[in-house]
């Protein structure tokens, strides 16, 4: 492998099966650096065999909290990233039966640190901008289904996840994610 660095996630002593957090290895010198976003023979290497069929972007401004999102019937692996930026990035287990269901994992991201984010499919997914401003790009495992979204609130107690919010910081949340309930309606 030597290409990428693979660590397990783990929350209240327990690893949280398939969540890692992956480091690609940068090449740099004083024209600046260069490094594989993703290689499938080195993903597959590490456990990671998934086949990505859509990449997304998006750019949010200082404050902006999106998420927890996920898909209920077409669920996706995704592989996210900071391309510029730094971003508070969470996942929620949310896999029936799973012993680390209703647990979050939280991982800064930035152009910086140019770590990556594998989230497995049945995960809720969100992240806070912590930066002025962050470029966020991100691989699926399936489609978009506009009509089979889901979410959690941000800020369910049940789940519990210690966002990182600075003292004045405003957040700024869409109207669609004020209105997500906590985990006990997920899926209702």
């Amino acid at each position: 492998m030597g290409k990428i660095t693979v660590t397990e996630c783990i929350r209240d002593g327990v690893i949280i099966e398939g969540l890692k957090i992956i480091e690609p290895t940068v090449f740099g010198d004083t024209r600046g650096y260069f490094m594989e976003t993703y290689n499938q023979k080195d993903y597959q290497e590490a456990g990671i065999a998934v086949n990505f069929v859509q990449d997304n972007q998006s750019c949010s401004k200082k404050g902006v909290l999106r998420g927890l999102h996920f898909q209920i019937q077409f669920p996706q692996d995704k592989l996210v990233r900071v391309v510029s930026g730094e971003v508070f990035d969470v996942a929620v287990d949310l896999r029936p039966g799973s012993k680390t269901y209703g647990k979050w994992f939280g991982v800064v991201l930035s152009a910086e640190n140019k770590k990556q984010f594998f989230i497995p499919k049945n995960f809720a997914h969100g992240f806070l901008v912590l930066s002025d401003l962050a470029e966020f790009a991100y691989k699926c495992t399936d489609f978009y289904h506009p009509n089979d979204e889901g979410g959690l609130a941000w800020n369910d107690k049940e789940i519990g996840v210690e966002w990182p919010i600075p003292e004045g910081m405003e957040l700024i949340i869409s109207e669609k994610d004020q209105k997500w309930g906590g985990l006990r309606l997920a899926y209702e």
